[in-house]
């Protein structure tokens, strides 16, 4: 749109500006559906992790969460989940299996703090996360495998073989 078009719908909304008038405007890179993080992100407060009885670690679901990047593959015998969680302690990680479906959350803490104003750049996620994932397939929860290691966390669920049969032998009394 040329300049007396924008000036004729100024005119006609009633908006018309000043030249002489500035503006200060602040650009941020928007995440993708693949998961980036947010250049960008609001100030959150510090999660709160509430532990329970029994200790099953519960969240204090008014704090806001990221949502955890996965990767989703499967081999002859299991669905695999992996993630990037570096910085993440063990404890901080909870993992919920059902026959159908994974949940993961967890919290990330910064080690030291860093005023808003010292940063140049601020890309990677810190405070809650969480990824609930639909599995294609059923899954035993009662034999899922969990490993922790470099910073990779990667959860083996084996798949329930429905089509699996067993040849039964017929044998006279």
């Amino acid at each position: 749109m040329d300049v007396s078009e924008e000036k004729f719908f100024e005119k006609l909304a009633g908006t018309e500006s000043d030249p002489n008038e500035s503006y200060e405007v602040e650009l941020t890179r928007a995440a993708t559906d693949a998961g980036a993080v947010m250049a960008a992100k609001p100030k959150m407060a510090k999660p709160k992790i509430i532990e329970s009885k029994d200790s099953v670690v519960a969240w204090d679901d008014s704090e806001p969460e990221g949502q955890l990047t996965v990767d989703v593959y499967q081999t002859e015998n299991d669905i695999v989940v992996e993630s990037a969680i570096a910085g993440v302690r063990p404890e901080n990680i909870d993992i919920q299996v059902t026959a159908d479906s994974i949940s993961i959350r967890g919290s990330r803490q910064r080690e030291k703090e860093v005023n808003d104003e010292d940063y140049l750049y601020q890309e990677c996620y810190w405070g809650r996360f969480a990824r609930s994932i639909i599995l294609p397939q059923e899954v035993d929860p009662e034999g899922a495998n969990v490993t922790f290691k470099n910073g990779i966390l990667t959860v083996r669920l084996p798949k329930v073989n429905k089509k699996k049969s067993k040849k039964l032998k017929v044998s006279l009394d």
